[in-house]
């Protein structure tokens, strides 16, 4: 910026940096009151303790002056001619050499869901934020203004504040994937994950990476997170567990109204759990729907990538972003839902939370104008399952399918690596690694190999079933799914994470949550509603969300996101609000 451009009374203040506006967009100078309001409501970064000095570019009409656009604050406008296009917002000026530099605000990370504060480089590598606020053993965030930005067809997650699970590869980053070892041992990425690159081409800002139960396998708070500390989910109290595997990305989601966005992966309900005890919307995909290179795998066979968000519409745009040509955008203004929907395995109506979930299932059949059918997955299986397995209970066929996908390919895609490279950096040693996976990794070692095609078959004949039998694609494109099916995520259940629980275990058998899961089925959640309990760490009533999980046809995603934004201008969801309540509130610590 040339340096006749400065006030001389700022001009003369040798290396110093001030805090100025720059407005652009040809504004005329008669608008800069109400752009200033507006900004107030729009922007975190902006204060107006950046309008004492206020710079008008290429305006139609300027004349450089003082004005009084705060009490209290004398704003210089200075008006500057021919100059480059620059982004609105607010800037510190080196009156030196007359260099702009773009602002962030710092944010303590309290709940502790971040494991590396980043600041995004144009030429799309990351470097580590170089700076800290006072905070309780926390890291510090900072976060662009929003001004910055302007959402187009071309960039729709333009400005977009995102937390990245820490598995994804992300340029010039270091890595844990939840274990210390892992992060002193190897070297910083040399690319960034297809799967989040296609989230920065769409102008989404990266501003850390976020914790996970270690290798992505589900731990609980907190004897189970050895390496590094669970995140503390908000809600309730605020000593409930966060769940897993992407904990930080749920936790910092509920707790940050100034990140938008968190990047998950989802295998078992690792994007599921955190979203439904934390009361946010969350997505398991269709299976393969985007690229898992340079992504760390718990089992690329049930691997899938996934946001959890406040807001549907960011969700959606989120999720057409980054899946592309394999995501259907549902943009018509009436869509045609489909006329059967299924309630499996909800709680009493006669209970608090089978309440919420049943009059949620009500709301949907009126807005379909079709009714509710109560669906027995397990009958269903006995009557129309393949002949050679339909004898065999889901709960007895499928008991080995999850466990035995998840050990035997991660250890072999990721442990047995891993211990080499240890080995050979520390003369033969072993690295350290937590109860949860060291019980799963032991277990698939002392399975046959053949378990492992066994898993796949079982999983496959399942999966055909059920896109066959029990949730089709309809033949009209415009209704995708000739199904919605509905479970229960979360019931407002009470988990502290204080507990000493039984050691970690294998995870055999069948369960609801499941479906998706070996199906490769588009499964998400939407928060509903809370419930009260009594907490024994407060002495008072708190309350913490129900959540129920909508499931549709494979390949049918975009459904999902539109009908809740659909609900949310009707008034049956509602977008909720970060803090110790779904509606808002100070977390307690």
């Amino acid at each position: 910026m040339a340096s006749s451009l400065i006030p001389s009374t700022i001009a003369k203040q040798p290396f110093a940096f001030i805090p100025i506006t720059v407005v652009g967009n040809h504004t005329a100078q008669d608008d800069l009151s109400k752009i200033f309001s507006g900004w107030a409501q729009k922007d975190d970064v902006w204060q107006p303790a950046f309008s004492e000095m206020v710079v008008l570019v290429n305006s139609t009409s300027c004349k450089s002056r003082n004005n009084t656009f705060h009490a209290g604050i004398q704003s210089v406008v200075s008006c500057w001619e021919e100059a480059p296009e620059i982004p609105s917002g607010p800037y510190f000026l080196d009156t030196y050499g007359g260099a702009l530099h773009r602002v962030y605000r710092l944010y303590d990370d309290f709940s502790g869901s971040f494991l590396e504060s980043l600041i995004q480089s144009p030429d799309g590598t990351f470097q580590t934020l170089p700076a800290h606020i006072s905070s309780s053993i926390s890291l510090t965030i900072g976060v662009p203004s929003r001004l910055y930005f302007t959402r187009t067809k071309e960039k729709p997650l333009a400005g977009i504040r995102v937390g990245v699970k820490d598995l994804y590869d992300l340029s010039g980053v270091k890595s844990s994937r939840g274990n210390r070892a892992w992060y002193n041992l190897y070297p910083a990425a040399n690319k960034t994950a297809p799967a989040i690159q296609n989230l920065i081409d769409a102008g989404a800002v990266i501003v850390g990476t976020q914790k996970l139960s270690q290798f992505a396998n589900g731990e609980n708070p907190t004897a189970d997170w050895v390496s590094y500390l669970a995140p503390f989910n908000p809600r309730g109290d605020g000593y409930q567990g966060p769940s897993s595997s992407s904990a930080g990305a749920g936790a910092s989601i509920a707790s940050y109204p100034w990140l938008d966005l968190a990047v998950g992966s989802d295998t078992g309900g690792s994007i599921r759990g955190p979203a439904g005890v934390t009361g946010v919307f969350g997505n398991r995909p269709t299976h393969n729907l985007v690229s898992l290179d340079h992504v760390m795998p718990l089992s690329p066979t049930l691997d899938t990538a996934g946001f959890l968000a406040r807001d549907p519409e960011i969700w959606g745009a989120a999720q057409a972003a980054m899946y592309k040509d394999n995501y259907t955008v549902f943009s018509q203004e009436n869509v045609t839902y489909p006329q059967t929907l299924y309630t499996v395995g909800f709680p009493a109506n006669s209970t608090p939370q089978g309440a919420v979930l049943h009059q949620f299932a009500s709301d949907l059949a009126d807005l379909f104008a079709t009714n509710v059918q109560e669906y027995n997955i397990s009958e269903q299986w006995t009557s129309t399952g393949p002949e050679s397995v339909r004898d065999l209970p889901l709960t007895e066929f499928l008991n080995l399918t999850y466990a035995a996908l998840i050990t035997k390919e991660q250890i072999a895609l990721v442990k047995e690596p891993f211990f080499r490279d240890y080995a050979a950096s520390h003369d033969g040693r072993l690295p350290y690694i937590s109860p949860a996976p060291s019980v799963r990794w032991a277990w698939g070692e002392s399975q046959p190999n053949s378990i492992l095609g066994d898993a796949i078959k079982n999983k496959t004949t399942f999966m055909n079933w059920f896109n066959q039998e029990v949730l089709p694609r309809d033949k009209d494109p415009q209704r995708c799914s000739s199904g919605i099916l509905l479970h229960a995520e979360s019931t407002g259940s009470f988990g502290r994470r204080d507990v000493y629980r039984d050691p970690p275990n294998v995870p055999l058998g069948w369960s609801l949550s499941r479906m998706s899961i070996f199906s490769e089925t588009p499964d998400s959640v939407y928060p509903l509603v809370e419930v009260p309990y009594f907490s024994d760490i407060t002495n008072h009533e708190e309350s913490l969300p129900v959540t129920v999980d909508i499931i549709v046809a494979r390949g049918c995603d975009g459904l999902i996101p539109r009908l809740a934004q659909d609900l949310v201008g009707l008034g049956i969801l509602k977008i909720p609000k970060t803090g110790r309540s779904i509606e808002g509130g100070s977390v307690l610590f």
